[in-house]
């Protein structure tokens, strides 16, 4: 079986499916920014436990890359290694901008803005959706306010929490728009060979918030 998931959002979003036919046994999302720590490994049991499967009769793990704040996407990252390391088996990595791009059911380029914090959005462009739902990626991953790549958005339709954040800076007039990245989609797309598929390492594109200390100051004159 194959267990998706993915944390690069303030969604948790887990999911277990057939690893041929793609279909899905069990999934779970819940959004909480501040608790992705606490609330993977239940996800993760739960969707077992559904499925009436054990860790053991897993063969794949795929898992979100990001792009993504620090500490939510290290979570995700940080399971899906130490679980395949235990198990002797592969880690898939998505970039979840991808996941996104491929829930719109739009058949015309699309621009996903997930939420990057700082009043920034992770974005990237994508062409319409070819034969088998799959879409290119034709520019990004990147990180920028919204108003400064507003102008390479427009006229395009956008998708993810960044479209909801920054609608008005973004020119989005459709707000009924999905938010968080799917590990249903994520699952099926890589079951299916229809997302592209890198290593598990994290796509962050900019510094974590926080950083080393350089060590006390000194209090004496120079």
């Amino acid at each position: 079986m194959l267990l998706a998931f993915d944390t690069s959002s303030a969604a948790v979003t887990v999911a277990l499916a057939d690893p041929v036919s793609g279909e899905i046994l069990a999934s779970s999302t819940t959004v909480d920014a501040l608790r992705h720590g606490e609330l993977l490994a239940p996800a993760i049991a739960a969707a077992l436990k559904t499925a009436g499967a054990t860790p053991r009769e897993l063969t794949r793990i795929a898992v979100g890359v990001g792009p993504g704040p620090f500490t939510g996407l290290r979570v995700g990252l940080v399971t899906a290694r130490t679980m395949a390391d235990a198990l002797g088996i592969e880690v898939a990595g998505v970039c979840s901008l991808d996941v996104l791009a491929r829930q719109s059911e739009l058949a015309l380029p699309v621009a996903v803005a997930a939420d990057a914090r700082r009043k920034e959005i992770y974005w990237a462009l994508y062409d319409g959706p070819a034969a088998d739902g799959s879409r290119r990626r034709l520019e990004g991953p990147a990180v920028d306010r919204p108003a400064d790549v507003a102008h390479v958005l427009s006229g395009l339709p956008v998708i993810g929490r960044g479209a909801v954040l920054y609608g008005e800076a973004l020119g989005v007039v459709d707000l009924d728009v999905v938010e968080y990245p799917s590990a249903e989609v994520l699952a099926r797309g890589v079951v299916t060979g229809t997302l592209d598929v890198l290593a598990p390492e994290p796509l962050y594109l900019r510094r974590p918030d926080v950083t080393l200390s350089g060590g006390p100051k000194s209090v004496l004159p120079k």
